[in-house]
């Protein structure tokens, strides 16, 4: 029996998942396509991407990599300021994504899925006969109303604006959709509270590859061993604010006590200001390594600082599954609700700096709490039990076994468009 069709959006490139949103929507790729010869479209904001790209085209239908220079898509977000729209659609606005979405549609799909509140707007027009679902993982619109509680003017009011508009529009996506999923039930409960919801979000948790992520099948060496990390994209907005908080509020309480304490940071693209941290006061900047198992499994401790977090973080999940001990901020820890014997919340400098340096000096509890935390993700964060339930979802749809008598072009081979 010919398998059924679908599109997959997705606002980066699913692949390689070497970051949140990307480790989620290459577990929902990778799954559906078992069960659907797929039709891909998405952007790649990061040139290094582009090595990916066959990969990926020879596992779908069709894919279309549409180049997204992230300072020209700021410059074309401030079209929203003239439109009224949210500034997030105007910097995903794409013709040629545009294009590539239309020549998949007219294939006969049995479901269209889209990644994220930025790729909805792409199949907001209906098609009769078509399953559409959202995965929005988190509520954006609370991320940029937590950016403006910690903005000062001009950003203060832009975000807050955007906030608004981002909920509006997540809203109406919402109420259109045929199914649609945040990660978290907290998450979930932001679009489900709103006076204009109809349908509701579902549920639908992220995993971990605890196969990849365990301590035992990585390489513990680096260059030197690290008594704290910390793992993330350092162009990103959260992880930077948060890193430099705690270089500021923190890292001197830990070095007052312990001066040869030693930092790493340990992710891509970071920004001047991360950069600049290289080499003072015990820290390291690595920028983009090629595997960040070496690095996690030999940090005494791992930290996530954030202090603006939405949904679940992955680095502190992966961190756990690599039987490290943990100190995150409650906001960085929302989510994953791991038990005081696997991980430790601190939400103010001074305890904070007290956790690591009690980790620092106590060899059998970080090693105790080690083996709880990758004992709590082995039994409460697998990627079977989300795809189980994503599939009950599609089976309730009747996607599976649909097969749309909407006319359209044959398919055509895999092809990529950059």
């Amino acid at each position: 029996m010919t398998r059924p069709q679908a599109l997959f959006l997705a606002h980066r490139i699913p692949y390689p998942p070497d970051k949140g949103d990307k480790i989620r929507s290459w577990a929902w790729l990778k799954h559906l396509t078992t069960r659907f010869r797929v039709h891909l479209a998405c952007f790649v904001d990061d040139p290094h991407d582009f090595a990916h790209t066959e990969f990926l085209a020879n596992l779908c239908e069709t894919a279309a990599f549409i180049p997204l220079n992230p300072r020209l898509a700021k410059l074309k977000s401030l079209g929203g300021f003239y439109s009224g729209d949210p500034l997030t659609f105007h910097y995903f606005n794409s013709r040629t994504l545009r294009d590539a979405v239309t020549r998949a549609r007219a294939h006969p799909l049995a479901l269209e899925f889209a990644f994220s509140s930025a790729m909805a707007a792409f199949i907001e027009q209906p098609i009769a006969g078509r399953k559409r679902v959202i995965d929005f993982c988190d509520a954006d619109s609370e991320k940029w109303r937590q950016y403006a509680q910690t903005s000062r003017f001009p950003l203060k009011p832009v975000y807050a604006c955007e906030g608004r508009l981002l909920a509006k529009a997540e809203t109406r996506f919402a109420n259109w959709a045929d199914a649609s999923f945040a990660v978290t039930a907290p998450e979930a409960a932001l679009f489900n509270d709103r006076p204009d919801a109809i349908r509701p979000v579902d549920v639908l948790p992220n995993g971990v590859d605890t196969e990849y992520f365990d301590p035992r099948a990585a390489a513990t060496h680096t260059d030197k061993k690290n008594d704290v990390a910390f793992v993330g994209a350092m162009d990103y907005h959260a992880n930077v604010e948060g890193v430099l908080h705690f270089i500021r509020a923190v890292w001197p309480l830990v070095r007052q006590a312990h001066p040869n304490a030693t930092f790493a940071i340990v992710g891509a693209n970071p920004i001047a200001q991360i950069k600049a941290l290289d080499g003072r006061d015990g820290v390291t900047v690595t920028g983009r390594v090629d595997d960040v198992r070496p690095w996690l499994a030999s940090a005494t401790t791992v930290i996530a600082p954030l202090r603006v977090a939405r949904g679940v973080q992955n680095k502190v999940l992966e961190a756990l599954a690599m039987g490290r001990p943990v100190v995150a901020s409650p906001e960085a820890m929302t989510g994953v609700d791991a038990p005081a014997d696997a991980a430790l919340v601190a939400a103010e400098p001074d305890a904070m700096a007290q956790s690591l340096l009690a980790l620092m000096d106590e060899p059998a509890r970080r090693d105790a709490m080690g083996a709880a935390a990758r004992r709590f993700v082995i039994g409460k964060f697998t990627w079977q039990a989300a795809f189980d339930r994503l599939d009950r979802t599609l089976d309730a749809l009747g996607v599976y076994s649909s097969s749309p008598s909407q006319s359209a072009t044959a398919s055509s081979p895999a092809s990529i468009t950059r």
